[in-house]
């Protein structure tokens, strides 16, 4: 296990160095998020090559988190790539702030996700370190909510991929489908699919300490890279009809909008 390890920090390491070096060439660093994506799926590959466990289990882990790494890193190559000439605001934003120094605190920055790819992989690692051929209930329960969870994602990606293309919304909320019900459902359905990696990974010894990989990835999510970026660019772009959204749409967990109380 320490070997697997050794080799996924190996992994993650080379790919972040080699992403940042093009993003200094083509001076747009948004490109680290589909670096971070597609890592997933090369440590997930490592671990099911190498790892000591039930080649069963072994297939059913990995294939999980490189399915999700594959859609996601699609998703984001579409986003990231369509528009490479201009920066996303986030990094444009860092690199404005760091100055000179922008490039060289850029690599540890990549760097630094890398080291999330690790930490964040443990619980495909024990499950393809599990030489066990029983199967637990748990592991199919997680392996069922990984199923309708990576579903949700993608369809809800793809309600705002369309809802983007059509030059008439410009400028207003998407407040359809999934997202009459979740400001962000996309987020919602990313969240259970690392909620459905721990319930897999339950299913070994010592598997219930990946505990912090859902309630870490709830937290980048809910507090650091995810919902207030994101719900602080539609506010400065959306203005009122945004503040409105804000008001009537539960901001996580899909519930019935509310009507808002006339003033």
């Amino acid at each position: 296990m320490l070997v697997l390890l050794i080799g996924a920090v190996a992994v993650a390491m080379i790919v972040m160095t080699i992403v940042w070096l093009i993003s200094v060439r083509i001076h747009n660093a948004g490109i680290v998020d589909i670096a971070w994506s597609a890592n997933f799926g090369f440590i997930a590959l490592l671990y099911a090559l190498f790892g000591p466990g039930y080649y069963a289990r072994r297939i059913l882990a990995a294939g999980m988190m490189m399915a999700w790494s594959a859609r996601l890193g699609i998703h984001l190559w579409r986003r990231v790539v369509g528009h490479i000439e201009t920066e996303d605001g986030r990094y444009a934003e860092l690199r404005a702030s760091w100055g000179n120094n922008a490039n060289r605190k850029m690599l540890f920055f990549f760097l630094f996700q890398g080291v999330t790819n690790v930490v964040l992989s443990i619980p495909i690692l024990l499950a393809c370190c599990n030489p066990d051929p029983r199967s637990h209930l748990i592991e199919w329960f997680g392996f069922a909510l990984f199923l309708v969870s990576l579903c949700g994602e993608a369809f809800a990606d793809a309600q705002l991929r369309r809802f983007k293309k059509d030059p008439a919304n410009k400028g207003h909320v998407m407040n359809r489908g999934l997202w009459r019900y979740s400001r962000h459902p996309n987020y919602f359905f990313e969240w259970l699919i690392w909620c459905a990696y721990f319930l897999v990974a339950c299913g070994t010894p010592y598997g219930w300490t990946t505990f912090y990989c859902p309630l870490l990835m709830l937290w980048f999510l809910y507090k650091v890279t995810g919902i207030p970026a994101t719900e602080e660019h539609a506010v400065q772009t959306k203005g009122e009809e945004y503040r409105r959204y804000q008001r009537t749409t539960s901001p996580f967990i899909p519930w019935f909008p509310k009507r808002e109380t006339p003033v």
